[in-house]
This record gives structure tokens, sequence and C-alpha cells, in this order.
């Protein structure tokens, strides 16, 4: 059995602010070890019910948070900025199941604890279909493409809630409750851990099937600015709604987050 891991950080145990997840700090280098022991935790429960390889890839900031000595199960481990694929590279139809661990609300989840989607300097709001989507129902669309199920997603209650009309199946894991932007009430990293690892268990025992968006998917991306929706709108199969919202779709599913990922690195370039 094999198993791919997407990591992010926001919705580790105790994170409420970017200086907690971002190098360099000692505040990062503590909960960057929190983030290690719930990937960790994870991939022990996977392998206590018969999984026996694991690629974990680290999505978060610049994408080298891990320690790979430190990952349980000999762990893969996919670093570094610029992936093609970005949160889901490394990702085939070789695979058997997906966890999503720390993730966190959508950019316009405004309760949830340091929410945005993939950029929080360019995108406002992303809708799949037009129902809101954070970066796990965006990664969806990756899943849906390799017809692998996504089985486990752990963050705050809306990054599950958020979650669910993508992956109604999937383990969800709620490690804080969001009081705003920059509060949560946390639950005690041991039992976050605890937690994960029976749910990481559950889900690879239950009746796990691939997630499942209607033919022809549409990601409608809002931007905080018309120069961002200028640059997306250069793109193929990208249509300008307004000043700063525009339309991608495709028949297939990877092309459509292909696009989307284009559009990320572009905002970049006017916000880095």
């Amino acid at each position: 059995m094999k198993i791919f891991l997407s990591t992010d950080m926001e919705g580790t145990a105790g994170v409420v602010d970017w200086s907690q997840c971002r190098a360099p700090s000692a505040e990062y280098e503590y909960y960057r070890s929190q983030l290690q022991a719930e990937v960790n935790a994870a991939i022990d429960g996977a392998l206590e019910v018969g999984a026996t390889e694991f690629l974990v890839n680290d999505s978060h900031s610049t994408m080298q948070n891990l320690r790979p000595d430190e990952l349980h199960g000999r762990a893969s481990y996919l670093s570094g900025k610029h992936k093609p694929l970005y949160m889901m590279e490394g990702l085939d139809a070789s695979f058997d199941a997906i966890f999503f661990i720390s993730y966190h609300g959508s950019a316009g989840a405004t309760s949830s604890v340091l929410h945005h989607t993939y950029n929080p300097r360019a995108i406002a709001e992303v809708r799949l279909n037009d129902v809101i989507a954070g970066e796990a129902a965006v990664n969806t669309l990756v899943a849906q493409a390799y017809d692998v199920p996504i089985v486990l997603i752990t963050g705050d209650q809306t990054t599950i809630d958020e979650a669910r009309p993508f992956i109604p199946a999937a383990e969800g894991v709620v490690i804080k409750q969001s009081i705003s932007h920059n509060a949560a009430l946390s639950i005690h990293p041991d039992r976050a851990r605890e937690l994960i690892h029976e749910a990481a268990r559950r889900a690879l025992q239950g009746d796990i099937q691939p997630p499942t968006i209607p033919t022809a998917p549409e990601l409608t991306v809002r931007f905080h600015t018309r120069a961002h929706a200028d640059l997306a709108e250069a793109l193929r199969n990208v249509d300008r709604q307004s000043e700063t919202v525009v339309r991608m779709h495709a028949d297939d599913p990877l092309a459509l987050f292909r696009t989307f990922i284009a559009a990320v690195y572009l905002s970049r370039a006017i916000t880095d």
C-alpha cells in the first residue's frame, strides 16, 4: 500500500501566527518539530494497517520544513520550491491513498486562523464549480485526475468543513478551533498526534473512494488587484469575468489545476 502525504503547516497544533511557521526564528524551529510529529503520527497509523511506502511532499512556504532523516516509515521526501504540481507534486496513479496534513482554511474563510489559498497576497477567493474551495479542494483536482482517494485531512474545523463537499468520506481530524485570523484553541500536541494516528488507521481500513468532481470543472478566482487578474487572463482557457475575477475551465481536472498553478506562480512575480 502506497501513501502520498501533502503537508502544510498552518494547521499544526498551536500555530496561530506567521512567525511560528516561517524561518528563521526559534518559534519556527519549535513548530516545525510539531509538524514533523504530526506527519509521523499519520505514517505510524498507516504502517499499522499495512502501508509499505510513503512519499511526503513538503508543501509549506519554501517547502523545506521537515527533517528527512526523522521521517518514519523510511518515507521519501519531496522538498523545494517551483514544483510543477506544487502541493501535489509526485502524485501519480501508483498511489493507493492521499493524506492532507496540517491544512488550513481558504482565503475567503476570514474566521479561520491564517486563512489563505496558495498566495495570500494575490488571491481573495477561489470557487470550484461555484463552491468555496480551499487548498484541499483545489488539490482534489489532481487526485481525481489520477483516480487516487483522499482519505485523511487535518487542520481546524473550517478546513474540514470546506473540504467536505469534495471529499465527503475522508477522515477529518480537528486539531484546533479557530477564534480569529490569529487566534485558535488547540488541543494538546500529544492528543493531536493520537487522533491523527487513529484516523490514519481508520482511513485505510474503510471503504475508500476516489474524489468525484463533475466533468468539465471550473475554477473562479477573485484576486486582490486588477494586475493579478491581467496576468491570469493571458493563460489559455481563462476568461475575464470582472476587473479582479477570472474563470478557468478545462475538460481535464489536471489541466485545470495546471492553469491555476501557473496563475499562482505569475501572481508571485508582482507580490513577492
